[in-house]
This record gives structure tokens, C-alpha cells and sequence, in this order.
């Protein structure tokens, strides 16, 4: 896209830039001067200021932006007070962004009157992913007509050029340039990345590095000049409003300020350099353009005047303002959910069994009729095969290629991006081929998804359902069994399912559908068809379309005989997914005298019933499919024995798979490192010994 300056700029909007432009100079200073008052890490706007507020002033209320953490003029241009920003800068409570938890310019809005922000966090180039989410999102949302607006919405997403260099800013400009969203990727190019030069970080700058990207057009500007960025971001503003279309503007910029206050500029920077920059300050550019246009000198010194006292006011106040009290540490890990008891009918009249993977099918077709939100993409999900596991079989036909569609292998994109499709009110219900292959998401999982709600202050918790296939099943080999849960409970603020059988999983994928929180479905894939001897109770009666299980809720299996537990004669097993199968097997072994408890989610966990089980036996056994040592089951064994003290005839044992790095693909070696019935029994005859 070329760039033309067709336009003249009013002075009204080139005296309103001037002004912000002297808030965000006096702010900068003023930060500067009180070192000891600023004592949290914060980076300025300084030498970005013409192409912030170019971009700002033409956004509406109903857009979306994704500033980033040097982004404060992008925020002054859209409505913000300094006093807000200074607020965050000095972490207090009524910080209308994280409520005193995140750094300066890390921004979160839903206010009606101006344009979206979703979470920000400080990893560059990651908040591409959710923001092009939302772009995403919001063409879904006028495809289907879920929601009217006075105007197209366009979504600008901001970004440092080094940042280009990461490999999920690419994720993010395929897909958009793949589906054509609305959305402006903005690059500020000010040839640093904190001490690191353009010339030692990359081949291109992000003009060049984007011609690869087709159906991706692109715009250059000078980022210090507000007349030509003002001129070019109406026309990238315009364009994408008009033709729906994605579009990468490469602002070249300046630093004037330090990275940030932890990193100083004159830690790397020599006054040569310092000198350069300076020269192009978007301030004295405006000023100079202005006093050429007749604007008098006088009026534009009482504007730098009028700003400095402005923001000298706002801090004060800022100051003044309380801290977080402590009792709000633990607030919006999770936001509420409304699904707290099981309702509806587990097993009706006349009702057939059906396998575990037609249960997902089942449900996800069932919230996909009722609610035209719900949405399902992922690898290889479409109607051609509808999952390597046929778990998604059927849908893409009865949905269409606009509601159940394949994806690249992106495994960061489908995660990330859901946290944008739910910022804008849909449900996104996305796969992972394999667990094994959660690793280029977990990024997107930690940094953006897990902390939303969280540094949001209870503004975006993120609603999706991901679902993982998991677990040895048959020869799959060291990258198609893995067990991943003890990394993923390991994130605050998602939660976890790993269901048993089909009832169960229906459930619980409804639970997890009406849970405002993000949720992770590991589905074992030897449960799936109940194929694997022994797992036939994985079968169940398909419960009712109104059937909901709440998370949190563990259930005892098989239930010891009371008599042999009075008598000490009795051990508890507690585990999850196809460690139920195993334990079910190895009781048989022991009349009466072993109690199995199936956890059915990790994250929340029933800790209450198990306590309570485990007081009772005397005796536990924690069992998983993972390697054992520093395992989700290790930690949960020391909980029971701390809480369970007095009560215990023995150390909680925990049994799981052997110490290898990955499951071997030869069924001989598989089964030697994999927990089994057998073992199991073993290890119950040795804990009935005491």
C-alpha cells in the first residue's frame, strides 16, 4: 500500500498532539526527577509520541488496541488521564488497569467509551497472538451476526520491531494475512532492542521482513513527523475499516528516554547516538511545524506550562493514593463460575453406552446447537478427518468450515489466540494434537492466558476449553504418549480435567464450557474406544444434554469394606485417567480391602474427600501414569501426609512411570517403564503389610 499525504490536519487535532505530546515529555521527567518515588520498573513513550497519537486519535469507542509497554501516548491519545497511568507507574489500588499488580503501561480497559484493551503482558511480540484473536473474533462475530456495530471495528495491535524477531509474531501475521482479519500490526522501529543494535538483531527491518506474508499489505512512516503519521494511520485505519483486510504499518521512531528506568541509557548508549536522536524529537518537529503554520511562540509555551503542571498535580495525587490492602493478594485467580453442583440426568431411562470419545463429540455438538459462540479449531479438526483421533468426526459438517476448521501447525496461535476470541465474547474450544506437542503453546498458556484475569483485575478472565490427547496407548513412541500434567498444574489460574469414562467427560467439558475460566481436557487416548484391555468400564451410559459436573468433585470408585477398614486392613488409591483402570484391576486382587478414589480434575482438586478417605484408611497410595519424581503425585502425597498426620499407619506412597526421558515406541520397553495392574499390586501388598 503506498503512502500518500492527501489531507490537511487541523489544527485543533495538531495543538491537542502538541499538548499530549508535553504531558508525555513532563510526565518523563517527572518520573525522572523522583527516582526514589518511581521505585517500580517503567519505560516512557519519549521519541514515539507522533505515531502513538496519530494512532490513537482514530480509534472509536467500539475498536481494539494491544499498546505495549512504551505505548503510555497511545494511551493519553484514547482518554487517559496521567493520573490513571501514574496510578499503575506507582502501583496503587486504584490502578484502573491491575489494581497495583503490573508495571507501567501494561493496560487492560473495558470502559464503554473508548477503544478495548485486553491484558498486556511484558513479553514482547507475544500479545500478537490474543490480539489477533480478537480480530479473529470479531469477523466471526459479523459473520454470524452476533453483534451490530456503528462502525466496522479494526484492531491495531503495537509492537517493538526486535520483537518481529519472535517466532509467534509470525504465527500471528500468517494467520491474519491467511484469513484476512481487521486487524493493523503497528511496528515501532527505534533500532534498539534494549542494548541490542538492528544491525546485530536481524537481516531487515519488518517492512521487508513482511513482503513474504500474501494478502498482508504494507505502509512505511516516519514515526517522529505527526503530520505524516497522523495522514498514513487514517489511511491504515480507513483501509482496514473499509476492506477488512490486515495491514502492517513500519514506523521508524527514536529513543530518547532509557529502556526502561532499570536499564539506563547510558549503560549502552554513546552521546553520539543520544545525539541523533534527539534530533528528531516528535515534540520539537510538531513545534517547529506549528510555529511555521502562525500558531504564536507564547501559546505554545503555555502549553508545555499547563502540561507540566497537569502532570506535577496527577502525581501528587498519585502519591497520596493507597496501596493494595493484603487481604486482595489471592482476588481473580479464577473468576467465579456459575456451575457448582452437578445437575441434570447422569444416566436416563433406556439410555446406551457410549465410548469416550463420542462423548466429547457428543457434547461439543450439543453446546455448538445452543450457543452460536462456541466455535472448534485446531490441527487436522476439520471435516476432511475430524481429529487423528476422530474426535471431532461429524462436526465440521454439521457446523461449517467457518465454525470447525483445520489450523497451521500453530500450537502457540491456538492457544494464544483464544484469549482475544473470549475477550470479545465468544467460546473458543481449540486442540492440541498431542500432548506432547503443548510446548510451543505453554508461552502463550503462561504469559497471556493463565495471568489475564489475574492482572486484568477481574476484567478478561479467558473462557476457552483446550483440549490435549494424552498418555501411552499401544506403541505410540517417545512424541506421541506423554503425560504433561504436572507442568501445566503448575500454572495458577487454569484448570485442569483428566476424566475417566464418558460420563464423566460429557460432564465436565459442560462444566467446562460454562466456566469463565481457561480449562485444559486431558483426554487419555487408550480411553477413548476402550480398546485397551481392562478399560471397558470407560463405557457409560450417555448422560443427558442437561447433564453438568461441576470441577473439584473426586469420586470413590470402589469402596473397601467398612469392616476391614476398622480393622486396619484396608489402603486407599487415589489417581486419575488410566491409573483408575489400574487400580480397579489390582483390587480384585484384594477382596474388600482397597478403596479407589478417581480425582476427575486436577486443578481444582478434591483434597477434602481425600483427606477424609485417607484419615479413614490409614494407608494411601498416590498413583499416576507420569515419571514419578517431582510429579503432580508427589506433591499431592506430601499434602495428604501433612494434613493426615496423625491419622497415617505408614508414609503415603506414590507409584508412577520410571525416571526415562520419553516413553520408548517398543512395547517391551513400554511396558517396563509404564505403571500397570500388576505393579500396582505389588506395591497394595507391601502397603497392607503395616
Amino acid at each position: 500500500m503506498e503512502n500518500t499525504l492527501h489531507e490537511k490536519v487541523s489544527q485543533d487535532i495538531l495543538l491537542k498532539a502538541y499538548n499530549h505530546m508535553m504531558l508525555a515529555k513532563a510526565m518523563a521527567d517527572i518520573y525522572e526527577e523522583n527516582r526514589n518515588v518511581c521505585k517500580y520498573v517503567h519505560s516512557t513513550s519519549r521519541g514515539h509520541e507522533a505515531i502513538q497519537l496519530a494512532t490513537a486519535y482514530q480509534l472509536t469507542k467500539e475498536d481494539w488496541v494491544s499498546p505495549y509497554y512504551r505505548d503510555e501516548s497511545i494511551l493519553l491519545g484514547i482518554g487517559f488521564e496521567p493520573y490513571h497511568l501514574m496510578l499503575q507507574l506507582l502501583a496503587k489500588s486504584d490502578d484502573p488497569f491491575s489494581g497495583g499488580r503490573s508495571y507501567y503501561s501494561h493496560p487492560s480497559s473495558r470502559d464503554e467509551n473508548k477503544p478495548k484493551i485486553i491484558h498486556q503482558s511484558s513479553a514482547t511480540g507475544m500479545q500478537t497472538i490474543p490480539t489477533t484473536g480478537v480480530a479473529q473474533g470479531i469477523k466471526y462475530i459479523q459473520e454470524f451476526k452476533l453483534q451490530n456495530f456503528d462502525h466496522n471495528p479494526v484492531v491495531v495491535c503495537s509492537l517493538g520491531d526486535n520483537s518481529v524477531t519472535e517466532g509467534e509474531v509470525s504465527e500471528a501475521l500468517q494467520f491474519a494475512a491467511l484469513h484476512q482479519l481487521p486487524i493493523i500490526f503497528l511496528v515501532q522501529d527505534n533500532d534498539w532492542g534494549i542494548s541490542v543494535t538492528k544491525e546485530e538483531a536481524r537481516t531487515c527491518d519488518a517492512y521487508d521482513f513482511v513482503a513474504g506474508f500474501v494478502g498482508l499489505s504494507r505502509m512505511r512512516v516516519d514515526g517522529t513527523d505527526f503530520i505524516e503519521s497522523f495522514e498514513v494511520m487514517k489511511k491504515a485505519v480507513d483501509f482496514v475499516r473499509t476492506e477488512r483486510k490486515p495491514v502492517v504499518v513500519c514506523a521508524k521512531t527514536v529513543l530518547i528516554g532509557h529502556h526502561t528506568s532499570g536499564v539506563r541509557r547510558e549503560f549502552y548508549r554513546d552521546e553520539e547516538d543520544l545525539t541523533k536522536h534527539r534530533a528528531k524529537d516528535p515534540g520539537e518537529i510538531l513545534r517547529r511545524q506549528l510555529m511555521e503554520a502562525g500558531i504564536d511562540q507564547e501559546q505554545l509555551n503555555s502549553i508545555i506550562r499547563k502540561a507540566r503542571q497537569k502532570a506535577e498535580e496527577d502525581f501528587e495525587r498519585a502519591k497520596n493514593a493507597e496501596d493494595p490492602k493484603p487481604e486482595t493478594v489471592m482476588q481473580h485467580v479464577f473468576a467465579p463460575t456459575p456451575v457448582i453442583e452437578e445437575t441434570g440426568t447422569r444416566e436416563p431411562e433406556g439410555g446406551e453406552k457410549i465410548v469416550m470419545v463420542d462423548a466429547a463429540i457428543h457434547a461439543i455438538q450439543e453446546l455448538m446447537w445452543k450457543h452460536p459462540e462456541a466455535l472448534l479449531y485446531g490441527q487436522d479438526v476439520g471435516e476432511r478427518i475430524g481429529g487423528v483421533f476422530r474426535e471431532t468426526v461429524t462436526l465440521g459438517k454439521k457446523f461449517g468450515k467457518s465454525r470447525v476448521f483445520n489450523t497451521a501447525i500453530q500450537e502457540a496461535y491456538i492457544i494464544g489466540s483464544t484469549a482475544g476470541m473470549s475477550a470479545v465474547g465468544l467460546k473458543p474450544i481449540v486442540e492440541v494434537q498431542f500432548a506432547d506437542y503443548i510446548y510451543p503453546g505453554i508461552n502463550q498458556l503462561i504469559t497471556e492466558i493463565s495471568k489475564s484475569n489475574y492482572l486484568s483485575n477481574g476484567k478478561f478472565p479467558v473462557s476457552n476449553i483446550i483440549r490435549v490427547p494424552i498418555g501411552a496407548y499401544g506403541g505410540g513412541g517417545p512424541y506421541h504418549s506423554g503425560s504433561v500434567e504436572s507442568i501445566l498444574a503448575n500454572i495458577k489460574g487454569i484448570k485442569i480435567a483428566y476424566p475417566s469414562n464418558a460420563a464423566d467427560f460429557k460432564g465436565l467439558l459442560k462444566a467446562a464450557y460454562y466456566d469463565p475460566n481457561p480449562v485444559i481436557m486431558l483426554e487419555h487416548k487408550g480411553l477413548y474406544w476402550s480398546k485397551v484391555p481392562g478399560t471397558e468400564d470407560a463405557k457409560t451410559i450417555e448422560p443427558a444434554e442437561d447433564y453438568i459436573l461441576p470441577f473439584g468433585k473426586g469420586k470413590v470408585v470402589i469402596q473397601a469394606d467398612k469392616q476391614e477398614t476398622e480393622k486396619g486392613r484396608t489402603v486407599l488409591v487415589v489417581t486419575y485417567g488410566m491409573g483408575v483402570y489400574w487400580a480397579k484391576e489390582a483390587a480384585k486382587n484384594f477382596a474388600g480391602r482397597v478403596e479407589v478414589i478417581d480425582l476427575r480434575t486436577l486443578i481444582p482438586l478434591d483434597e477434602a474427600l481425600v483427606f477424609e478417605r485417607a484419615k479413614e484408611h490409614g494407608k494411601c497410595i498416590v498413583l499416576t501414569e507420569e515419571q514419578l519424581t517431582n510429579s503432580f503425585a508427589e506433591a499431592f502425597a506430601h499434602r495428604i501426609t501433612k494434613n493426615c498426620f496423625r491419622h497415617l499407619d505408614a508414609p503415603v506412597e506414590t507409584m508412577g512411570a520410571l525416571d526415562v526421558p520419553a516413553v520408548p515406541i517398543n512395547l517391551v520397553l513400554e511396558k517396563e517403564m509404564l505403571p500397570n495392574a500388576e505393579k500396582l499390586s505389588r506395591k497394595i501388598e507391601e502397603m497392607l503389610q503395616y
